[in-house]
């Protein structure tokens, strides 16, 4: 729970917060702690339960689509023709049973959140340190924090002791944050509160004592959690897609019925004959194949993904990545790999640029054999050196590799100083430590005074403007030399611009103010010996594959709690911005709604937000019409995953908060593998379109030859159970077989859909209609050929059934894609489908000659050869008619490489993403960036 008070606890002073929390250096009184317990309830976050198995079940019927088929079911049985409808149950029950399993699978209960408190905490009550659960904590315990732990409540920070919090889980920045006791301004971001420590973060080095001032559900993990609960989930555009299919579907169904009823009755016909073919109308609108092949086809979609490291939680998310037009990401551990790593060294008035792949040795980097002055080392071996001792961290081969402990700035300098082959351990060996001056934000920096061979050295790390004011002189080349600050400013500058963290390195010979380590004071008269500039780098490949997203037609926007001149450096070596468009989160809370969606059109960069404001951006690129896929990787990111269009967790370093309220899970962290999942998204709308044109096309046929015959007052040609049959058997091979098709070409240089494209074009509507007026003359042709020659009805409608079942085979094939030629695509690029296809044949070949079928289906054996060759001909005039429809109406997708977020540049300079080992210059290199 959360006390209620006048200002925000990080701007109280401490008297004012001890006040109204009733509590002081002594901690609570037991019996105070437990009466509070039972006031304000268990410090734990509430839990979701898990959907229950019968509403999963009940879930897979909420469907437009599958209301249809349930009225055709509930129609054939009134009618009393159990055939069509255990056919068309059986139907309802596969479909039902692939997507049960499938979400079932995915579904784990939303209990992740829990994980992130700690079991156990230190408090003092009744003056003494006690270990508790940390559900046990209430308002104005007194919590004790060391190195390692997680925080487990919201804490006012009482006293501190080189305190320094990682709070990436809820900042997404990946500097760690230096704690300390005095008060901060009322309106200061999460992430500026020095005073504070919350919930889930972790203790990163130091330790430190704090008042807890909220629990449970009133911290701001808490917070989190509940706006996760109460966003509501967006429609999916393939979820809007079905509906509106579903709802011309189901007027395609009343027109034709009405329109044919009408007819019949002014022709004089029976209400039991019109009754038939209202039922039989019902059947060949209706595509009952569809629900299966739409789940399988994203079932497929899934294994695809599956492959490219992408896990799908909830199956129409695979299609909405192919209509995604922009993708917020955060920047921290998803753009970049969340490790400090040192980037560039400025040494004796020479810039140095490092990395992973850079040559080790340098002769700067060395020391001078036989040397009996520190002076006479280069200054790069020096700032070096510096770094090494002046530094707690650890760095050491672990199971994984190479591994740190400690402070990740600290750790990377000891990473800089191996890769120059200078080994930490074997320096710390010959330096033995004297005292330490541990980092406090007052100070602004660090020492450790260290021994050698009877002399003390004193070195110093902290930031350039305070260290420079305690140096008197720097190293150069030539030896030391008179402080020049004005280049130190202008070096710290350029490195501050490339958006590094910039440290300066310095250090001193001490007489005998250091004899005593506790009388050591503040270093004065130091030689300055250089910067050091650090950074969360990019991870790899992650540029190719923000311009692979560009060229499809996707906007890419950082969305970040990290500092903008960080955000803004990333971001153009990335590829994000040229322009350096940026918002900061105070700017944006100085707007509004309108006039953030206005300005959404021209910022690729959103720096310094807190989670509800990375919300409100996703809401308003979202109310402009944008499909909004986010990703993320911490617990400030799940609200906004929760609300996009389709959310994307990482799986190795994101928190289970983020992958539960995500839609897809990335198993390997890579933001590379979300170019390769849109691509796969793209695909499977594409084969859902096939499939569904190909059902749509050959029921528009049906519907037309019924009709057609009902005007000329022909008899049907067609029965209720042969459509059936066609919709079933010979077509329900085929169109699940379409959803293993390969990419068409240049399927990632198309734009994105549009959200309000339906699952068939307008360009596809044309060819519909086309074809189903082709296929009904063919069916009706042969129908009244058999009639007139053989004088029997059975044989007629047989043939015209086989003619059907003919021109659907041919059908598929121009199916296979919507521009190319059925004859540039090998039948066996789709195996599946070619087998389908000759099963579809051999099974229907089969029925003709089977008696079981011939009862069903009112069929007779076709044993004259020269109708079979007929039929033949007939049903291949579709292959022409639709090859000429391509021809004429050829589409011609758009590319990426106009968009106006596509920046072009001249090509880096090779390295330039992992910035490779460069000749020292005079100059510091400026940043090569995609565009």
């Amino acid at each position: 729970m959360e006390l209620k008070q006048a200002q925000p606890w990080h701007a109280l002073p401490l008297e004012e917060a001890e006040s109204l929390l009733g509590t002081g250096a002594l901690g609570l009184q037991r019996s105070t702690a437990g009466a509070r317990l039972a006031r304000y309830g268990p410090n734990r976050l509430a839990e979701t339960p898990p959907t229950s198995p019968l509403a999963l079940l009940v879930h897979q019927f909420k469907s437009p689509l599958i209301y249809i088929l349930l009225a055709a079911c509930a129609v054939t049985l009134v009618l009393g023709d159990l055939i069509d409808a255990g056919a068309i149950a059986a139907i309802l029950a596969i479909n039902a049973a692939i997507g049960f399993t499938q979400e079932r699978r995915a579904e784990v209960s939303v209990r992740s959140l829990m994980r992130l408190v700690s079991p156990k905490a230190r408090v003092i009550r009744d003056g003494h340190e006690w270990e508790v659960e940390s559900r046990e904590l209430v308002p104005g315990d007194l919590v004790l924090l060391e190195s390692g732990t997680r925080v487990p409540a919201d804490l006012r920070v009482v006293s501190t002791t080189a305190l320094t919090v990682d709070e990436s889980l809820l900042t997404g920045e990946s500097a760690n944050v230096h704690k300390r006791a005095s008060v901060v301004a009322a309106d200061a971001p999460l992430s500026d509160r020095e005073d504070m420590a919350y919930t889930g973060t972790v203790v990163s080095s130091g330790r430190g004592r704090g008042y807890v001032v909220a629990t449970g559900g009133a911290t701001e993990l808490g917070k989190i959690a509940g706006q996760i609960q109460g966003e509501a989930v967006s429609t999916t555009p393939l979820q809007e897609r079905m509906d509106r299919f579903a709802r011309l579907v189901g007027l395609v169904v009343l027109v034709s019925s009405g329109l044919s009823f009408l007819i019949g009755v002014v022709r004089g016909e029976s209400m039991a004959h019109m009754l038939m073919l209202a039922v039989a109308l019902a059947v060949a609108a209706v595509p009952e194949g569809l629900p299966v092949v739409l789940t399988i086809t994203l079932a497929v979609g899934v294994g695809r993904m599956a492959r490219r490291r992408a896990i799908i939680r909830k199956l129409p998310a695979i299609e909405t990545l192919g209509s995604t037009t922009v993708i917020g990401t955060d920047k921290t551990g998803t753009l970049t790999e969340n490790r400090m790593t040192v980037q560039e060294l400025w040494a004796g008035g020479r810039f140095l640029t490092l990395s992973d792949e850079a040559p080790r040795r340098d002769a700067r980097a060395r020391p001078v054999e036989g040397a009996e002055d520190l002076a006479e080392h280069p200054p790069l071996y020096m700032l070096l050196l510096a770094g090494v001792l002046a530094n707690e961290a650890e760095v050491f081969q672990g199971e994984q590799g190479v591994e740190t402990r400690g402070d990740p700035t600290e750790a990377a300098l000891l990473l800089a100083a191996e890769r120059l082959e200078l080994a930490h351990e074997t320096a710390r060996g010959h330096w033995t430590s004297y005292a330490e001056i541990p980092f406090e934000p007052e100070r602004q920096y660090s020492a450790s005074i260290r021994e050698r061979d009877g002399q003390r050295v004193v070195f110093v790390k902290g930031a350039p403007e305070r260290v420079l004011t305690m140096s008197t002189a720097q190293l150069g080349e030539a030896g030391v030399e008179p402080l020049n600050g004005e280049a130190v400013h202008q070096a710290a500058a350029a490195l501050a611009g490339r958006g590094l963290r910039v440290l300066a390195m310095a250090y001193r010979r001490l007489g005998d103010e250091g004899a005593r380590p506790d009388t050591v004071g503040d270093p004065e008269g130091l030689v300055f010996l250089g910067l050091t500039g650090m950074m969360d780098p990019p991870r790899a490949g992650v540029r190719e594959a923000i311009a692979s997203c560009q060229d499809a037609g996707l906007r890419v926007v950082m969305i970040t709690g990290d500092h903008v001149a960080t955000a803004r450096a990333i971001g153009q070596e990335l590829g994000l911005a040229s322009g350096g468009a940026a918002m900061t989160g105070t700017e944006l809370a100085a707007l509004d709604d309108a006039a953030l969606r206005r300005r959404t059109k021209e910022v690729d960069i959103y720096a310094r937000v807190a989670p509800e404001q990375k919300l409100r951006v996703v809401q308003a690129l979202q109310a402009v019409g944008e499909v909004v896929a986010v990703t993320g990787d911490g617990v400030n990111d799940a609200p906004a995953l929760k609300a996009a269009d389709i959310g994307v967790a990482m799986g190795k370093s994101g928190t289970d908060v983020a992958r539960e309220a995500s839609d897809m899970v990335l198993a390997d962290d890579n933001f590379v593998s979300i170019a390769a999942a849109v691509e796969v998204g793209r695909v499977t709308f594409d084969n859902l379109r096939k499939a569904t044109f190909f059902l749509v096309s050959t029921g528009a046929a049906s519907i037309i030859t019924l009709i057609t015959s009902l005007a000329l007052g022909w008899p049907l040609p067609l029965l209720p159970a042969q459509l059936l049959w066609l919709n079933l058997v010979t077509k329900g091979l085929q169109d699940v077989a379409l959803a293993f098709e390969p990419a068409d070409p240049g399927v990632m240089a198309r734009a994105p859909r549009a959200r309000r494209e339906g699952f068939i074009s307008e360009l596809l509507w044309e060819r519909t209609v086309l074809a189903g007026l082709v296929m009904a003359a063919g069916t009706l042709l042969v129908f009244r050929w058999e009639l007139e020659e053989t004088g029997s009805l059975t044989v007629a409608q047989t043939a015209a059934l086989t003619t059907m079942v003919l021109f659907q085979m041919f059908q598929v094939g121009n199916s296979r894609s919507e521009a190319q030629s059925v004859f540039a695509r090998s039948p066996f690029s789709n195996p599946m489908l070619f087998w389908a296809t000759a099963a579809s044949l051999v099974v229907h070949v089969g029925a003709l000659y089977l008696a079981p079928t011939q009862f069903v289906l009112r069929v007779v054996p076709l044993t004259d050869w020269s109708s079979w060759l007929r039929i033949v001909g007939v049903a291949s005039t579709i292959i022409v008619a639709m090859e000429l429809h391509k021809l004429l109406r050829r589409p011609g997708p758009p590319t990426g490489a106009g968009w106006p977020w596509k920046r072009s540049a001249p090509p880096a300079t090779p390295g330039a993403a992992s910035r490779g080992l460069t000749p020292e210059t005079e100059q510091p290199r400026e940043s090569q960036c995609e565009g």
